[in-house]
């Protein structure tokens, strides 16, 4: 996984699929989401960003509030989706 945050590119590579991979499934809309909120509670807390995509992404995330990283976390699902 290490590798796959050097790159934002492969990054929403790497999250589309895993997207795919749940709705395929047969999760619902909301457990993608909140998933994506606990992938993205561990990734501010424990990983530094290795891009300045990612830097973006955590600066947002720690600006938010519970309600507002909940908010990121649903955009990014569907913006990977999008492109997946």
């Amino acid at each position: 996984m290490v590798t796959v945050l050097k790159s934002f590119d492969k990054w929403k590579q790497f999250l589309g699929e895993r997207v795919n991979m749940a709705e395929h499934a047969g999760m619902s809309e909301e457990t993608v989401a909140k998933l994506a909120y606990q992938i993205g509670e561990f990734l501010a807390d424990k990983i530094d960003p290795e891009n300045k995509e990612e830097r973006i992404l955590k600066d947002l995330w720690d600006a938010g509030d519970d309600q507002e990283q909940k908010v990121l976390a649903r955009l990014m699902v569907k913006m990977v989706a999008k492109e997946a």
